[in-house]
């Protein structure tokens, strides 16, 4: 088991590699995810706060949710207590590794990025944290937006209208990467130099929430008699939400999959997803027992799956031939990760003497 002490990462320019953990927004179905990393975590011979950025999809991104006509679903003081009193005045520069945590901004009607990198640069984004997950949880028609304050360290006053970073980025692999790769080119001196070109230097574990992709729910004869409530509500479903989400998602697996394949890189990309999910189970916010213990079990059983890649002609995810499972992967990438933070601490420790 990984040890549990906590201490600030050594940075990639004493090692030879660059590592991010992404993982999807999908609300309660974040279980299946929390599977993955623990079993991960069990196969670490360091800690597990091993990974140079996480990067964190929206707590509360909507897949499929029944619209409120009336307001939010639910209005978030529960919620907002639970984050405040577990963060407390902890900011974004209090994190124990470097995290990056995409939102959209409403006013401006662009995403926000708040990231431990970029605040080095635009220090108005250290907010708090509690400010932060609220408002990348505040899902539309699940919760309501969150308006709050910041100020930097001239004093100016900065205001942030958030709500679910999803509608960007409900994927956020490739935001992750972006942030490294701004970083490098910045002459970061916690980063070595790395060609645009060089993929075989970046680790990345891309881990989903799940998806209803294999169901085949919708149809064009179906789509095509629908209007806008149509689109908005389906039985337990809503399609528009389905459909957007879903592209974002594919959209990101599809092009790191071209990037990496192209550069001979495949083996450094690790996307773990199940896109089989039906029913109750792809719900974002039933958390009846049945439901949690089905998600528990829907983890356990894709650590035992084939381990899967984007078919670049198809567009769908199949079994890598040979490619073992994805408990298999994980081992793989564990002693990969195990051996990039010794040598990191080796070369530390030279250059400290």
């Amino acid at each position: 088991m990984a040890s549990s002490s906590f201490y600030k990462i050594r940075p990639p320019v004493n090692g030879n590699l660059i590592t991010i953990l992404s993982i999807d927004g999908g609300g309660i179905r974040g279980i299946i995810p929390a599977k993955v990393l623990e079993f991960l975590e069990s196969e670490l011979q360091v800690s597990p706060w091993c990974f140079d950025v996480w990067c964190r999809g929206v707590i509360g991104s909507v897949e499929s949710t029944v619209v409120q006509l009336g307001g939010p679903k639910y209005n978030g003081k529960y919620l907002h207590k639970l984050i405040r009193d577990n963060l407390g005045q902890t900011r974004l520069h209090d994190t124990l590794t470097n995290v990056v945590i995409p939102t959209f901004d409403i006013r401006n009607l662009q995403p926000t990025i708040f990231s431990s990198y970029e605040m080095k640069n635009l220090p108005y984004l250290d907010a708090l944290l509690s400010d932060i997950c609220i408002g990348t949880s505040a899902a539309p028609t699940f919760f309501p937006a969150h308006h709050f304050t910041n100020a930097d360290a001239s004093g100016n006053s900065w205001d942030f209208n958030l709500i679910d970073g999803g509608v960007a980025a409900n994927n956020p692999t490739l935001v992750a990467i972006r942030e490294v790769t701004k970083q490098v080119f910045r002459n970061d001196p916690d980063f070595f130099p790395i060609q645009p070109m060089d993929y075989n230097r970046l680790l990345v574990i891309s881990l989903g929430t799940g998806s209803a992709k294999q169901e085949r729910k919708y149809t064009a004869e179906m789509a095509a008699k629908w209007g806008l409530f149509g689109w908005l509500i389906q039985g337990h479903n809503t399609p528009i939400l389905d459909v957007f989400n879903q592209a974002s998602k594919d959209m990101v697996d599809y092009f790191l999959c071209v990037v990496f394949q192209s550069l001979h890189s495949e083996d450094n990309y690790l996307r773990i997803q199940d896109e089989s999910l039906t029913g109750v189970n792809t719900s974002v916010d039933v958390t009846t027992k049945q439901n949690l213990s089905d998600l528990v079990k829907i983890g356990e059983n894709l650590l035992k799956g084939p381990m899967s890649r984007v078919n670049l002609q198809t567009g769908n995810s199949e079994p890598i031939p040979n490619g073992g499972t994805n408990e298999d992967a994980l081992k793989k990438f564990a002693k990969l990760l195990s051996d990039e933070q010794n040598l990191r601490r080796s070369k530390s420790q030279q250059q400290n003497n």
